[in-house]
């Protein structure tokens, strides 16, 4: 907790998501929100991990009912301080015990699974967010890509042989993350693992920002037209089975029977 909380006071979560390569994930991920809304009639969002509310904030202002939970309490001072009518709680993805079953129509769980480092926690918080969701309501969960983390941060970066070297990375090259790295990097296979043990049927998985991230220098020197196009390319890619593991995040849309 107290490291999360030291992380964000110096990680400015509430600028990500407008830069550009931060707006195609924020836009690809609204997109898919309201294709699920469009779904429910006068759907009860919660969002856990909320972070500095840019997308309850967004909902809420749309006229949805819209709870958030947030664990770090910095980035929950943000939230509240925008006023708006999102009802904001910290909390933990692990309990949500404050809401009864069958709460929600619509759960997002957009950040908690980053910072979960263990199959067991995952899990949990995933069995959590399906408890406060209705029947026949909808789960998208965002998750932290690995091989974007082995692309970037090993090779990019240059830290792959020191990774090896201590065993953070396995000789599959899948990341072996512990509490102190804060992040942790899952596979699609992974992910599936985790829908089959939570008995959660998937509908789509997306690549939420596809080559974006690796493209930050390019996107920001774009015109406006080109990155206009850009973000319709994205768009109209991002359900490509084949582009999904390097896109740096997925948002896995899950529906509760």
């Amino acid at each position: 907790m107290q490291s999360l909380e030291e992380h964000y006071l110096k990680f400015n979560e509430e600028k990500r998501l407008t830069r550009r390569h931060g707006q195609v994930e924020y836009i690809t991920t609204m997109k898919y929100i309201h294709e699920v809304l469009s779904q429910l009639s006068s759907p009860k969002i919660i969002e856990i991990g909320a972070g500095t509310g840019r997308y309850s904030v967004a909902l809420a202002q749309e006229g949805y009912d819209v709870t958030a939970i947030e664990l770090v309490k910095f980035n929950l001072g943000i939230l509240k301080s925008k006023k708006s009518s999102v009802k904001a709680f910290q909390g933990n993805a692990l309990d949500l015990s404050r809401f009864p079953d069958e709460s929600f129509d619509l759960c997002l769980l957009l950040g908690p699974m980053y910072h979960l480092m263990k199959f067991e926690e995952k899990l949990q918080a995933l069995n959590e967010a399906k408890r406060v969701t209705k029947k026949n309501g909808f789960i998208l969960v965002a998750y932290y890509m690995n091989e974007y983390a082995i692309l970037t941060h090993g090779f990019k970066d240059g830290y792959i042989l020191e990774s090896l070297k201590k065993n953070k990375v396995d000789k599959d090259f899948h990341s072996r993350n512990s509490e102190e790295d804060l992040y942790d990097q899952v596979r699609i296979e992974d992910i599936n693992a985790l829908n089959e043990a939570a008995h959660l049927n998937r509908i789509k998985i997306i690549a939420a920002d596809g080559p974006a991230d690796y493209m930050r220098p390019i996107l920001n020197s774009m015109d406006d037209e080109t990155f206009k196009c850009f973000v319709e390319y994205h768009l109209a890619t991002c359900e490509r089975y084949e582009l999904l593991g390097a896109s740096a995040h997925t948002v896995d849309i899950l529906k509760r029977d």
